[in-house]
């Protein structure tokens, strides 16, 4: 499906911001990404595949800012990661319905809404954290990755929400963990669509420009100043138009 000049445009400027704003707090945007391209009925494979790309992009530059940063713990990541993959892998080869892409979708946006209208005061210092168990991590890894690989996101809103309530990381922790999170599982699905020849991108390079200039800034505000609580929280609000549309959509 190609978008006329001005969508495309519009696509752009959205794509930026969301990269911005998702990747202040270690995310790539794939759901907002998904989000945006919905409101314009972008077809399912297309949106999804899509999203992937930028998530890639957007989740590599947040990926090595917080680890440069020095908040990346490899101990709470491969827990997560090790059963993620490979079902992010199966998830993007596993061809499923439209109405139930939309509906997953919908479940995912809502949880990314969630996601970014926490504030930071949710955020524990290291002090206070508690020990992460492997036979919870598994299983959580491996159902995030699935439904990431299904519906083209890389599963940070599912992990990051989780990781702050039960107080297994910090802010910051949990934002370098699930930038590397999303940006291996993200890596997966597009395997996965690949093997199945069902990658389908957008036919341009301009929103990928402008997921690269929205990564930068996010993620190098995310790793050092804070960030605006007030626009997360509108994004939020996007998020949650977008998961009802779809949902009547399936319907």
């Amino acid at each position: 499906m190609e978008l006329s000049p001005t969508t495309l445009l519009y696509v752009s400027f959205l794509v930026l911001v969301i990269a911005a704003l998702y990747s202040s707090v270690g995310h790539g945007g794939a759901s907002g990404y998904l989000a945006v391209l919905s409101f314009f009925s972008v077809p399912p494979d297309q949106m999804a595949s899509t999203a992937l790309i930028l998530n890639v992009i957007v989740s590599g530059i947040a990926t090595f800012t917080f680890v440069r940063a020095g908040y990346f713990s490899a101990r709470l990541f491969w827990p997560f990661a090790v059963t993620s993959i490979p079902l992010a892998f199966v998830g993007g080869f596993y061809r499923i319905s439209d109405p139930l892409y939309y509906l997953l979708l919908a479940f995912a946006l809502l949880i990314a809404s969630f996601r970014l209208s926490l504030p930071r005061t949710v955020a524990v210092h290291s002090a206070d954290t508690r020990p992460l168990h492997l036979a919870v991590a598994f299983p959580t890894g491996g159902a995030v990755g699935l439904l990431s690989g299904m519906v083209g996101i890389g599963g940070g809103v599912f992990l990051s929400p989780a990781m702050m309530l039960l107080r297994w990381a910090t802010a910051k922790e949990t934002a370098a963990v699930a930038a590397v999170f999303i940006l291996v599982n993200s890596l997966a699905g597009i395997g996965g669509r690949m093997t199945r020849g069902g990658l389908d991108l957008l036919p341009t390079a301009i929103p990928l420009l402008a997921a690269v200039a929205g990564g930068l800034l996010g993620s190098y505000l995310g790793a050092h100043h804070f960030t605006s609580l007030s626009l997360r929280r509108v994004l939020a609000v996007v998020l949650i138009l977008a998961a009802i549309k779809l949902t009547i959509a399936a319907l």
